[in-house]
């Protein structure tokens, strides 16, 4: 089936910025929503998605703009590595409130139209949403959140929208920049192209009615954090 308009967070940079442009390619319309403007021309709208009010409104206002979604693609994430006790709290919430809750809001506000398409969600996990680190507290709340939330979805939207969870590894994008050296891949760490598992991502969209992709782990074949 064609992938039609699919609405992209995260869509500025990294395998968010990936999705679109293999939504673009395999000839759908993506919709981007991020903090800052993606370098591109698809249509966006700027929100912070830790704001879950403004996350709605920017959905409600894609939906307006576009005439309607087949697709939503969760990529936006954000991390705060640390210690619990020397992660600020407002910076551990936050990684909470952009990776589950801001996922939460920008689907729910979504789904009126994705069940009149009969479309399909990819919500964006990670394998710390399956196995846990030490000073990652932050990241490893929000990511199992999307595991949980995702399967719950998927049970209750069966029949009625598709849903489906990617568990991606460590991929070779600016989601580690900023960071102290402890906490970055080594150098010689082998990372995923983003624009690969987009690929991965626009096989779900693409599945045919009735048929749904409900899991897919997308690592490099050296991943240290999988199985």
């Amino acid at each position: 089936m064609s992938v039609g308009t699919v609405l992209v967070t995260g869509g500025a940079s990294g395998l968010g910025a990936a999705v679109a442009e293999a939504v673009d390619k395999a000839g759908g319309r993506p919709y981007v929503l991020d903090v800052v403007a993606p370098d591109s021309a698809y249509d966006r709208t700027v929100v912070d998605l830790a704001d879950t009010a403004a996350a709605t409104r920017a959905v409600e206002e894609a939906i307006e703009r576009t005439g309607g979604l087949q697709a939503v693609v969760t990529c936006a994430g954000t991390d705060a590595c640390g210690k619990l006790e020397d992660v600020p709290r407002s910076q551990w919430e936050h990684v909470v409130a952009v990776n589950l809750l801001g996922t939460a809001a920008v689907i729910r506000a979504a789904l009126p139209s994705l069940r009149a398409e009969g479309g399909r969600i990819v919500t964006v996990a990670s394998t710390l949403g399956l196995r846990a680190l030490p000073d990652a507290t932050a990241y490893c709340a929000s990511k199992f959140g999307v595991v949980g939330f995702t399967r719950a979805l998927a049970a209750e939207l069966a029949g009625d929208v598709g849903v489906t969870m990617l568990v991606p590894g460590g991929m070779q994008t600016a989601f580690f920049d900023g960071r102290t050296e402890q906490y970055r891949p080594p150098a010689d760490a082998m990372l995923n192209a983003p624009e690969d598992v987009a690929r991965a991502v626009v096989f779900a969209l693409e599945a045919p009615a009735g048929c749904e992709v409900r899991e897919m782990v997308v690592t490099p074949a050296v991943e240290p954090s999988w199985p």
